[in-house]
């Protein structure tokens, strides 16, 4: 099978994984508003709900960001560039397509943008989070006030 009989194939796989998330976010959104309707007995039925209510949010949170990465592949097979690694713009190995199919680095960028915390085929910037221009840069305990 080649590259373009293994990419059709993913775009379904991606179809299938993407309506399964809308009906679950869908499923997800509804229990959330469920949840906050009803009106709790005593405090612990209170607390309970909220723990819920939480594992819920963060449930759909990480549905919704997976649901957004299968968009973006689409779009990308639809524009001609699924596959194509964003970092080093060589093709993404078929095996990591197949275990991920909304990649868009290469194993290696990857590596690269985990190990320095920032986007692919770029460093991080800390000169933004410092303030090297300041004529004075050192603090004092006096500087600081305390309220006790």
């Amino acid at each position: 099978m080649g590259r373009k009989d293994a990419i059709l194939q993913l775009r379904n796989v991606l179809i299938r994984r993407r309506d399964a998330l809308r009906k679950a976010l869908a499923g997800d959104l509804s229990s959330l508003k469920e949840l906050r309707e009803q009106t709790s007995g005593d405090v612990l039925d209170a607390a309970l709900d909220s723990a819920q209510d939480e594992i819920s949010s963060q449930l759909a949170e990480v549905e919704s960001r997976e649901l957004s990465n299968i968009e973006n592949a689409l779009e990308q097979m639809r524009d001609g560039n699924y596959g194509i690694c964003q970092g080093c713009e060589k093709p993404i190995p078929l095996a990591r397509l197949q275990a991920l199919p909304y990649a868009v680095s290469c194993i290696e960028c990857q590596r690269e943008m985990e190990r320095t915390g920032g986007a692919t085929g770029s460093s991080a910037d800390w000169g933004r989070l410092i303030d090297t221009s300041a004529a004075d840069n050192e603090i004092l305990l006096s500087d600081i006030e305390i309220d006790v």
